[in-house]
């Protein structure tokens, strides 16, 4: 085996997990654009569209997680750590996998037009996907003193918003519903589209660790 051969093993394909982890954030981010237009439809064939739109959205997501795995492996050496491609690659999944659980829910439970609560739960969800592709997209420049700043304050508010908004909701809930069954139903609703809210944040937190180790 030539020298030129050997170096080629042990080059590293840097782009290709930048590119994974890019497609990964847009495909999140137009996810959670779907889940606030499946906020405001009523039951019905638009709605179960949408569902499905969803769905295979997040089967994409699945495989593009399953590839950053599969180059992990035959990766030798990595633009980043291992375990910070992992985690990036495990938290931007867990993204889509509460955004597409929360529009099921609405299936699950049968309920109708989702409330003004869960509209505005979709909204921030949406608002921070576009935090985490703007983040993700910063990757490339991590190496930039202070990179990183801008989109961890901007994502910790948004999460901040979306827990003052579900106490809210949860207080007027317990205060005025008197329908085991439908409190049950929307606490839910409310809670995985919260969480994923949560999951958001959990990915600025990764990409933050792995911009300040970088920086």
């Amino acid at each position: 085996m030539s020298l030129e051969s050997i170096l080629k093993i042990f080059k590293p394909r840097d782009r290709v997990f930048f590119y994974h982890f890019e497609a990964s954030a847009a495909n999140v981010l137009k996810m959670s654009e779907d889940l606030i237009l499946i906020m405001n439809t009523e039951p019905g064939a638009q709605r179960t569209a949408m569902l499905e739109r969803l769905e295979i959205a997040e089967n994409a997501n699945d495989d593009l997680t399953h590839t950053i795995f599969t180059d992990l492996a035959r990766n030798f050496i990595t633009p980043i750590d291992r375990e910070d491609i992992h985690y990036l690659a495990t938290s931007l999944d867990d993204v889509a996998d509460f955004i597409l659980a929360s529009a099921k829910n609405l299936e699950l439970f049968g309920i109708g037009k989702p409330d003004e609560t869960c509209r505005e739960l979709a909204r921030l969800v949406n608002e921070g996907a576009k935090i985490v592709q703007m983040a993700v997209q910063g990757l490339r420049t991590m190496h930039k003193a202070n990179a990183h700043n801008e989109f961890v304050v901007q994502i910790n508010s948004m999460e901040n918003q979306a827990d003052e908004v579900y106490d809210r909701a949860i207080q007027q809930l317990f205060a005025t519903e008197k329908d085991a069954i439908q409190l049950i139903k929307m606490r839910d609703l409310y809670s995985t589209l919260e969480l994923a809210t949560d999951k958001c944040e959990d990915v600025g937190n990764v990409l933050e660790s792995i911009m300040l180790k970088y920086a």
